[in-house]
C-alpha cells in the first residue's frame, strides 16, 4: 500500500468543486477530476500530507485505501478481515467507522459497520471508539466497498490561528475559493468593507506571503501507520513564505468589537503587519491610495436577522459608493438574495454556482472594473 499510488478525494464545500480542483492543478496535481462533492487525484501518502497542508479549498482530505466486492454480509466480513489493516492503521489507537450503502443488495449500513468494527478489532487488534480520532469511511455503492481514511480531522477551514469569529463567519475555505472565483493570484489589492473577524483579508494576505494553510495544526494521518515524522517535518519546513509589502489588504467594519477580533485573528495567523483594520462605516468607505484591485464582502443576508427591508437600503448605499469612489476596482459580493445584490445597482455578471453555506445558499456575484 505504501509504495503505491491510490485514489485521493479531496472534499470540497458543494458549489466550489471547481476553483478547488483549479487549485489542486496549481500544486502540481494535473490529473485532478472534478466529481460531485469533490475532486479526485492519485499520489501516495506524501500527497495527502501535502493536500492537507498546502490546500486552501479542501473541507477534508480522504485516502481510498481499498476496494473490493461484496454481495452479502457474510462475504463483507470475509473480504473485510482479509484487508491489509497493518498497513493504515495502528494496533495501538482507537478507530471508528462509518457506512453508507447505495443502490446494493448490502442496504444495512449499521450491519455493514458492525462488519468491518469487528474485522479491525479482531484482526488488527485496534480498540473500537465511537469518540475516535481515526474514521475509517465504508462506502457501499452498486455492490463495490470502498475503504476510505479520512486522514483530516477537524474540517480544514479549521486552520488553527483563528479564534475570535463573528456571528455568520465565513469560512477560510469558502473565501479562498471565492478570492479565486475573483482570479486573485496574491498579485492584487484586496479590501473587504464588512470584515467580521476578517477571513477575507488574511486568507488574501496568507496567499500572497505562500503560507501553508495547515501551518498551525495537527492530522489524523499524524495517528495512521503510514505517517514518517522526518518526512512531514521536512515538507513543513520547505515552505518558506514571501516577503510582502504591507498596505494591500484592507478590513473595514462598523462594529468595533470585530475590527478587535481581525486583528487578534491576522495576529495569531503572523500576518498582522501586512494587514489594515480600521472602525468604518459604509458611508464613510474611500478607496485606498493604491492601484485598484478587488473589493470583496459577504454582507448582512437577512436570513439570520429576519427583517430584510432595511438590507436593501444597505446594499444600495453600498453600490453608490462603489460606483462613485472605486473606479477601475472589481466588486464580489456574497449573498444568498440575488435581489439584495440587485439593489446595489452594479453591473454584475451572471452570478456564480450556488454554494452551500450553513444551511443557506449563497452565489459570489462580481463585477468587471468599475
Amino acid at each position: 500500500m505504501s509504495d503505491t499510488d491510490f485514489d485521493i478525494f479531496l472534499v470540497a464545500t458543494p458549489g466550489l468543486e471547481a476553483p478547488l480542483a483549479a487549485e489542486a492543478r496549481d500544486l502540481g496535481w494535473h490529473g485532478a477530476e472534478l466529481q460531485p462533492g469533490g475532486v479526485t487525484i492519485r499520489g501516495g501518502w506524501d500527497d495527502v500530507w501535502r493536500a492537507n497542508l498546502m490546500l486552501r479549498g479542501a473541507t477534508r482530505v480522504l485516502a481510498r485505501v481499498g476496494s473490493f466486492r461484496a454481495l452479502h454480509l457474510a462475504q463483507l466480513d470475509k473480504r473485510g478481515r482479509k484487508f491489509p489493516w497493518a498497513q493504515v492503521l495502528r494496533p495501538d489507537l482507537p478507530v471508528k467507522v462509518e457506512a453508507t450503502c447505495r443502490a446494493s443488495r448490502i442496504y444495512h449500513a449499521g450491519a455493514a459497520t458492525q462488519r468491518i468494527e469487528r474485522a479491525i478489532a479482531e484482526e488488527l487488534g485496534a480498540p473500537i471508539a465511537a469518540d475516535a480520532a481515526i474514521t475509517v469511511k465504508l462506502r457501499i455503492e452498486d455492490d463495490l466497498v470502498t475503504i476510505s481514511l479520512d486522514t483530516t480531522g477537524p474540517s480544514l477551514h479549521k486552520r488553527g490561528h483563528k479564534e475570535a469569529v463573528a456571528k455568520a463567519p465565513m469560512r477560510e475555505t469558502m473565501a479562498a475559493m471565492f478570492l479565486r472565483e475573483m482570479g486573485y493570484d496574491g498579485s492584487q489589492t484586496v479590501l473587504d468593507p464588512m470584515c467580521g473577524s476578517g477571513t477575507f483579508v488574511i486568507e488574501a494576505a496568507e496567499i500572497a506571503s505562500g503560507m501553508a494553510p495547515g501551518r498551525s495544526r495537527d492530522f489524523a494521518f499524524q495517528d495512521l501507520a503510514s505517517f514518517d515524522a522526518a518526512r512531514w517535518d521536512a515538507m513543513r519546513a520547505a515552505v518558506q513564505p514571501r516577503k510582502v509589502a504591507a498596505g494591500r489588504f484592507f478590513g473595514r467594519d462598523r462594529d468595533a468589537g470585530a475590527i478587535r477580533m481581525s486583528r487578534q485573528n491576522a495576529d495569531r495567523a503572523q500576518v498582522a503587519d501586512l494587514c489594515d483594520f480600521d472602525c468604518l462605516a459604509i458611508d464613510k468607505l474611500q478607496a485606498p491610495d493604491c492601484a485598484p484591485g478587488i473589493v470583496i464582502v459577504n454582507p448582512p443576508y437577512g436570513a439570520r436577522i429576519g427583517n430584510k427591508g432595511p438590507l436593501f437600503g444597505l446594499h444600495a448605499q453600498m453600490g453608490e459608493v462603489f460606483r462613485s469612489r472605486f473606479a477601475g476596482w472589481r466588486v464580489g459580493i456574497v449573498t444568498s438574495e440575488g435581489g439584495l445584490a440587485k439593489a446595489t445597482g452594479l453591473p454584475f455578471k451572471p452570478a456564480g454556482p450556488i454554494v452551500a453555506h450553513g444551511g443557506l445558499k449563497v452565489r459570489l456575484w462580481q463585477t468587471g472594473p468599475l
